[in-house]
């Protein structure tokens, strides 16, 4: 009888464990999403192995980050949004949500960027491709459910795995790859800020944040067992970002080398063909054809729901569009304007990805100060507020990123 217990009480812990894991491991791995490999693709490509100590810094700022957001959401119930507009009233939120609102955008034409991208390299036109995706987005999306958008998602988290196969082939430098993860580097041209902005924004997302905390609020995990909530956070930024770093070795390796700098998708999957050979490129392009239609997919739905909350207007798919129509007229603006930009003659698909990422970065700060004030207020957290070291950390990036965003405009002016 007694075996029996402990047979029940570990299958219950573990169908408790299936239940909130998830949200940690998905918005790390949504970092290696058409952006973030165009990102990581472009910094490997250029500057080698010296932006590998950034993402070991970007990593530890991650954890913090996301896991303060997660912890938000298991406290109070709530999203980010529906605490801002609480907190610090309608203009405030307003600014906020705006900010988000460019920032998703921004990385929602990234997304079908990385759509367009694979369809060429598969041999196909991005003007049938592009326009196909996007309807079959909407239909999926708003006919389908979250949760199996989610599981999908956890089954994503695995694709990236071809370049760490393809390290390991290649056999690169291992003490300079050392070397470049904790010896800090820096450069004072726009370009370098540029890349620095990127790779600190396709790791630390305002999408990101909002998205943990109201997955961790809609699973109703309770604070007294937040400890596996955290530990989902803390894993899936190490892992999400491992994978990151792989992409890094692997382009410096193959391109970075030869003097290539990534300007195209053909170019990036150079980066396989140690592991794949002439299916690198096939290779490299459905991985990021399925990234992006994922990412396209759910980013749109969580700015809309986003916005909707902190103005307290009607959401959700289990509405119809005439209770929800500013719910679902965001959602499909989102994706009619980022086809058609994407759609522009002569439009460069992996600059636009990138770039994105930059400004993702830029607009960062504003989120994560109000953040920071939700989450130290002892009234709003009560004994689960942020301690002394999170706040230092995340003031830290936030100073951080401030200071490179007008050095990028000093040097770009100058």
């Amino acid at each position: 009888m007694a075996f029996k217990q402990r047979v029940l009480h570990l299958l219950g812990r573990l169908w408790f464990l299936i239940a909130i894991f998830g949200p940690g491991l998905i918005t790390a791995s949504a970092d290696n999403d058409a952006p973030g490999i165009a990102t990581y693709s472009m910094a490997g490509s250029t500057y080698g192995y010296r932006f590998l100590w950034l993402l070991v810094a970007v990593t530890i700022g991650e954890v913090v980050v996301q896991e303060t957001a997660a912890r938000m959401g298991a406290v109070t119930g709530k999203g980010t949004a529906d605490l801002i507009r609480e907190r610090f009233g309608v203009r405030t939120t307003t600014f906020a949500m705006f900010c988000l609102l460019l920032a998703n955008l921004g990385t929602t034409v990234a997304q079908f960027a990385g759509i367009a991208a694979a369809a060429e390299l598969l041999g196909l036109s991005r003007y049938i491709a592009v326009p196909l995706a996007a309807v079959l987005i909407g239909f999926v999306v708003l006919r389908g459910s979250y949760a199996y958008v989610e599981k999908v998602l956890l089954v994503l988290c695995l694709s990236a795995l071809s370049y760490v196969a393809s390290a390991f082939i290649l056999q690169p430098p291992w003490e300079e790859i050392l070397l470049g993860a904790i010896r800090p580097s820096f450069q004072g041209d726009p370009k370098f800020i540029l890349a620095a902005l990127a790779t600190v924004g396709t790791t630390i997302t305002p999408w990101g944040i909002v998205y943990i905390q109201a997955s961790v609020a809609d699973k109703g995990v309770d604070v007294e067992r937040y400890h596996y909530t955290r530990w989902d956070v803390t894993l899936g930024a190490i892992w999400g970002n491992l994978v990151s770093a792989f992409i890094i070795i692997c382009t410096a390796a193959t391109l970075y080398v030869h003097g290539i700098s990534v300007e195209t998708a053909q170019q990036a999957a150079l980066a396989l063909e140690p592991l794949a050979g002439e299916w690198a490129r096939h290779l490299f392009s459905v991985g990021l054809l399925g990234a992006s239609l994922l990412a396209a997919s759910v980013l749109p739905l969580s700015t809309t729901y986003a916005i909707c909350e902190a103005f307290g207007w009607e959401r959700g798919l289990d509405r119809k569009a005439r209770e929800a129509p500013i719910y679902y007229g965001l959602y499909v603006g989102m994706l009619v304007l980022s086809t058609l930009f994407v759609l522009i003659p002569g439009m460069p698909l992996f600059p636009i990805m990138w770039l994105s990422q930059s400004v993702n970065a830029i607009l960062l700060p504003v989120l994560l100060i109000l953040v920071l004030k939700l989450a130290g207020d002892p009234r709003l957290m009560g004994r689960w507020r942020n301690g002394r070291i999170q706040t230092f950390l995340t003031w830290t990036i936030t100073v951080l990123i401030i200071i490179a965003t007008v050095a990028l405009f000093v040097t770009a002016l100058g």
